[in-house]
């Protein structure tokens, strides 16, 4: 296999290393910072430092766009005229509903976001395992080349990240909670301490392990992190908003001094986090299931789309075109028992014959 990479920071650099080692690539790379570029080769992040996009992309099954949320527009452009026809073209940004509205109905670009980084950037900080149990998004369209979808998806699975498929506008509103407002408020924590620090003394405080918890995103990549928030604003405004309504309600149950609620809030808080934090975990055994369907344009968006608003997540997926392409059958393979069978009642649902499969 070949792939393009483009931009070889942190991200970049890590696909490129779980690329050359995990999917046998040969990667080829750019970045429009030479010195970069040449960082990358000597820390075996490439194979070869292309001299243009183009060079990048010639030849590439897959061209990964990895630079920051505000250029993706425009490199991915660049990408998917300087590729051939059968080159799968997807993106890492966190912010997608505006890419996808603007290439959403090219076949060969598929909209996606690894869930992986580190607090400290540059490819001298890629690694081969970053996104090793990661959730890696990917946002298809009904226009979406089915087989294309399929190489992506395969892609991410070997890079060690479990794919699943959302809509983009869902994709925002939920990165919006979970990943955005996270360094909205560590960065307002840290300006509440030190205008409280400020009202005090000039003396700063003794800082605790919560504290220190709460705000490790503050501040974090300003340039990056601007381009976020404006490429977000609308769904990380209104999360603010909600934020704060429920600020309200605490500051008004904290005043009432009711303990057994408070306790109640408090322990309520502690269930939710376990809850949030189990759904990442894998759901069992994998289960397999052979989907038939009709060769149409969309199918295979819809069906990955449909499981994934239902919570199921396909963990690997092999398609199988009848000879005369009119048809063909579609194996997907879920974790758990329990998964397997909400996804049999989804697909069923949808009009499609569906059978089990080993693995």
């Amino acid at each position: 296999m070949k792939v393009g990479v483009l931009g070889v920071g942190l991200i970049g650099g890590s696909i490129g290393l779980a690329a050359r080692g995990r999917l046998q690539a040969e990667v080829a790379g750019f970045d429009p910072d030479p010195e970069l570029l040449e960082r990358a080769l000597e820390l075996e992040a490439i194979d070869r430092a292309a001299r243009s996009l183009g060079e990048a992309c010639a030849g590439a099954e897959i061209v990964f766009c990895a630079a920051p949320v505000a250029v993706l527009p425009e490199l991915a452009a660049e990408a998917i005229a300087a590729s051939a026809e059968g080159t799968a073209v997807t993106d890492v940004g966190s912010v997608k509903r505006e890419l996808i509205a603007a290439f959403g109905s090219e076949p060969r670009f598929l909209g996606g976001h690894p869930l992986a980084g580190a607090e400290t950037a540059g490819v001298e900080n890629a690694r081969a395992d970053l996104f090793d149990g990661a959730r890696w998004y990917l946002t298809p369209t009904p226009e979406t080349e089915g087989l294309l979808y399929d190489r992506v998806q395969r892609a991410v699975a070997e890079l060690g990240a479990r794919p699943q498929a959302i809509d983009a506008e869902t994709h925002d509103r939920l990165m919006a909670t979970v990943s955005h407002l996270p360094h909205v408020l560590a960065n307002v924590l840290v300006a509440q301490a030190e205008a409280a620090v400020a009202e005090e003394s000039e003396r700063l405080p003794e800082v605790g392990p919560s504290f220190r918890d709460a705000t490790r995103v503050a501040g974090a990549n300003p340039s990056i992190w601007t381009d976020i928030f404006g490429g977000n604003r609308d769904a990380v405004a209104a999360e603010i908003e909600a934020v704060a309504a429920r600020l309200e309600q605490v500051a008004e149950l904290l005043r009432g001094g009711d303990a057994e609620a408070i306790a109640g809030w408090h322990a309520g808080a502690a269930e939710g986090r376990r809850r949030l934090l189990e759904a990442e975990l894998m759901g069992g055994p994998l289960q397999g299931l052979r989907v038939m369907v009709s060769n149409r344009p969309g199918v295979v968006a819809e069906i990955a789309l449909a499981l994934g608003r239902a919570g199921v997540n396909i963990e690997d997926m092999g398609l199988y075109p009848a000879v005369d392409m009119s048809s063909g059958a579609i194996d997907l393979y879920v974790a758990g028992a329990d998964e397997a069978e909400r996804a049999v009642r989804i697909l069923r649902e949808l009009g499609h014959d569906v059978s089990r499969v080993e693995r």
